[in-house]
């Protein structure tokens, strides 16, 4: 795929596939904008490993369920970039528990880190996507806002919202050169992951007909197609990555 350098903004880039996608993105040679929250060291290793392959990135700390950090987010972006032309929700959050456990603060802070934040950010971005007649919107989401989990379902309801969100806005800014997609992955192998127990595990592969949790390197490819020109007629999508897991 050969495509024009151009300015990439990730939330949540530090690990997992954010941190892949990142690094995937400036072999391209495009810009990258590594957003974190809490992990400052590994975003920032992050960066030194894109400037070590010739590449542009700089991190920028901010929580983007603040609208106030998600505009700084952006400005810090477009002060050393320019206008953001590839925006990436990846940012995210689990607080897991039954819902007759739940507390309220479990609820708001999913709702607010995964919905709330794809809104801030998109919404902050769409303009200049606009005006330029060209953009890519690629949110992260999950199998889980498909099929539902048990002790999930603030996680779930807020990535089904991203799904409702993404298709309306696909709709809206389809003549203007901007497409907006999702990617939903299904079980992968990250730091998310890691902390189930072996029995978890078992029974969680139980539900996968592949019968094995996913690679980073199989979800990665899917959102860089779809950053592309060669994507320019895939739009609304929700493309799931999940080993045949919700079919």
């Amino acid at each position: 795929m050969e495509n024009k350098s151009r300015t990439v903004l990730i939330t949540g880039a530090s690990r997992g596939i954010g941190k892949a996608t990142a690094i995937k993105l400036a072999s391209m040679n495009h810009n990258l904008a590594i957003n974190y929250n809490s992990h400052k060291d590994e975003a920032d290793e992050v960066v030194a490993e894109i400037k070590k392959l010739g590449g542009n990135a700089i991190s920028i700390q901010g929580n983007v369920k603040d609208k106030n950090d998600c505009e700084n987010i952006i400005k810090t972006t477009e002060d050393k970039f320019g206008t953001v032309e590839i925006l990436i929700n990846n940012a995210g959050v689990i607080s897991d528990s039954l819902l007759l456990r739940m507390k309220d603060e479990d609820f708001e802070h999913t709702m607010q880190t995964n919905m709330y934040g794809t809104f801030y950010c998109t919404h902050r971005v769409i303009q200049s996507m606009v005006k330029n007649r060209w953009g890519r919107i690629i949110n992260i989401s999950s199998v889980v806002g498909i099929r539902g989990n048990i002790g999930q379902s603030n996680y779930a309801a807020s990535k089904s919202a991203i799904h409702g969100f993404s298709k309306s806005i696909a709709k809206e800014v389809a003549t203007r050169g901007i497409t907006v997609n999702v990617v939903a992955p299904g079980y992968v192998k990250t730091a998310t992951s890691d902390v189930l127990s072996e029995k978890m595990k078992e029974t969680v592969k139980s539900w996968i007909p592949m019968g094995r949790f996913g690679e980073i390197e199989e979800i990665v490819p899917i959102i860089v197609f779809l950053t592309s020109d060669e994507a320019k007629y895939i739009t609304g999508e929700i493309i799931r990555v999940d080993g045949g897991m919700a079919i």
